[in-house]
């Protein structure tokens, strides 16, 4: 089963496609089957605000809860003091994951909080700040934290290589493939850092799935390890908030042996 794990709803006023997000997330949707994607993480666009967007993709999602999950989009700054309250009502709702985007501003330790809490991973865009990540990271060793694009859609090689490394380093990070368009540094990531570390992503509808897709069958990986990428790794980190555990000591210790 593949499960593609970065799946806008809409674009958030750029000019690509079908601009309202049914129609938007319509064209994508055909794409996707033509590929035999059926099952996505869907989230809003970055727009920075989320309220009417997040609500959005929930009714989306909900629809066909067998096909997709979602994200709550937080904007760390304009929703400063408030996003528990936002990630609590998004979970109930079914929300298995945050997102965070670096034209809102950094991830905070307010939303780290929010995902330990709810025991939701965090995909945390940072624009190629990968000291960024290590902070938080380090400081959130119960949070993981999927930075997609390997931290840089920009093709920013040099933070790519940084986060690489952060990928080998600690545990609790992990990665993307949506938008990594020097593939030979998608290939040294896997190699170097594992498939458990990597996530297939196609970050529509900005970018077209079978391409993204194929990245991942071009790097002709054993079939178990390629299992992981196309959606084992996903399923892993979203498990907890899934399943609705609530974020015991045990349960954190059950879900960091989980990320090795």
């Amino acid at each position: 089963m593949i499960v593609d794990s970065h799946v806008h709803v809409g674009t958030a006023g750029v000019p690509l496609g079908p601009a309202g997000p049914a129609a938007s997330f319509a064209l994508w949707r055909k794409r996707a089957a033509a590929v035999g994607i059926f099952r996505g993480v869907l989230m809003a666009a970055p727009g920075g605000t989320y309220a009417a967007a997040n609500r959005a993709v929930a009714q989306l999602a909900l629809r066909e809860p067998g096909g997709w999950l979602w994200y709550v989009f937080v904007n760390p700054v304009a929703d400063r003091g408030r996003v528990d309250a936002m990630v609590a009502a998004a979970h109930a709702r079914g929300a298995c994951g945050i997102k965070v985007h670096w034209s809102d501003g950094p991830a905070t330790d307010e939303v780290a909080l929010a995902a330990e809490r709810h025991q939701m991973p965090v995909l945390f865009d940072p624009g190629g700040d990968v000291q960024l990540v290590y902070h938080l990271a380090g400081r959130h060793p119960g949070v993981a934290w999927i930075v997609p694009h390997l931290s840089s859609f920009n093709d920013d090689w040099r933070a790519q290589k940084r986060l690489t490394d952060a990928l080998v380093q600690l545990p609790n990070i992990f990665t993307d493939s949506s938008g990594v368009r020097y593939f030979d540094l998608l290939e040294e990531a896997v190699a170097r850092a594992g498939s458990r570390k990597v996530l297939f992503g196609s970050d529509g509808p900005y970018l077209h799935p079978a391409p993204e897709l194929a990245k991942i069958f071009a790097l002709e990986l054993p079939p178990a390890d390629r299992d992981l990428i196309l959606g084992g790794n996903v399923l892993r980190l979203t498990g907890p908030a899934r399943s609705g555990r609530c974020c015991t000591d045990a349960g954190q210790d059950r879900r960091k042996k989980a990320w090795l």
